[in-house]
């Protein structure tokens, strides 16, 4: 039986990297191409919608394991159509640019599948608002992080792990799957990119690691905000540059490279050198995440806001020291 499981892993690995060949075939031929711009972190132009293949890659499985566990077809189906929405509404993007309303409310329609899940689960409502709130906030911060090579992949396949590591069998699943099918991606987009995600891959890559968190916040006790550690590095660097346009009176929907990660990059450093210093403190964060959960709830949720004062402090320090 260990075999049989091991051999489906490795097929998850395999059809993600064999789609995101075939999306980089598509693309060349189509001319999808992302230019270089000054709003941009790259300097050539780049096939883009290689994204797709991830979420291919979780549709197959979740049809795959809505065999294996009949009873959980349900779940599975609204998980998979939200992922759809998500993934839709990108490729257009992807293809013939939309108003951002027109994205924000295909998001919140996708992420109210995940909130009425999360309330038919736990009867909570104001459980199931703040998974509505924060789904759509992930599928954004996603798209808005997805800015260098490998970036946004890493920090997907360090939260499938984490959350992997905590949710009982066979739960636990559904995170191995989520860093896998990143996983067969990431070669053609790390260290060099070859292809980039596009819209269709980043938001919906978001929706599927708030799906993840969702299925932790019902199957387990953790406390909610132990949850946002293993993604602190993203909400901490999207949130407070989203914030200080705000304040500055910034239009903070348009596109810029004002986030830390581009602001390193625009000053010099490479894209493997940022990404690899945002998997380390990922790692960290994973590691503070699985030490806590063992503590009780209370403790759990005071090492989450002692984590992210300091992520919040150490993006402060970096963000001014690039400044001046």
């Amino acid at each position: 039986m260990t075999a049989v499981w091991m051999i489906g892993l490795l097929g998850v690995l395999a059809v993600s990297a064999a789609l995101t060949w075939g999306a980089r075939q598509y693309a060349v031929r189509r001319n999808l191409m992302d230019q270089p711009g000054e709003r941009r972190s790259h300097g050539v132009a780049t096939p883009r919608g290689g994204g797709i293949a991830i979420i291919l890659t979780l549709l197959l499985a979740a049809l795959a394991a809505a065999f294996v566990w009949p009873g959980a077809r349900l779940e599975l189906g609204v998980v998979s159509l939200g992922l759809l929405l998500v993934a839709g509404i990108g490729w257009w993007d992807d293809h013939r640019p939309l108003p951002a309303i027109h994205r924000l409310l295909v998001h919140v329609l996708a992420a109210s599948l995940l909130a009425g899940l999360v309330w038919h689960a736990t009867g909570n409502v104001l459980q199931a608002v703040l998974a509505l709130l924060f789904t759509t906030s992930l599928v954004n911060i996603w798209n808005f992080m997805d800015g260098i090579n490998g970036i946004a992949t890493t920090q997907a396949i360090l939260a499938g792990v984490a959350f992997a590591l905590v949710l009982p069998p066979p739960y636990g699943l559904a995170g191995v799957v989520l860093g896998l099918a990143c996983l067969g991606f990431l070669p053609f987009n790390f260290p060099s990119a070859r292809i980039f995600m596009g819209d269709v891959g980043s938001g919906a890559l978001g929706y599927a690691v708030a799906a993840l968190v969702c299925l932790v916040s019902v199957r387990t006790d953790i406390h909610w905000l132990a949850l946002l550690i293993p993604l602190s590095a993203f909400l901490v660097d999207a949130g407070f540059t989203l914030l200080s346009r705000m304040l500055s009176g910034q239009r903070w929907m348009e596109p810029h490279t004002q986030h830390l990660y581009q602001r390193a990059v625009k000053g010099g450093a490479s894209h493997s050198h940022v990404t690899n210093l945002y998997f380390v403190f990922g790692l960290f964060s994973a590691a503070v995440f699985n030490a806590c959960t063992y503590m009780q709830p209370r403790w759990e949720a005071a090492v989450a806001v002692a984590w992210l004062i300091l992520a919040t402090g150490l993006w402060l320090l970096l963000r001014k020291g690039m400044r001046d």
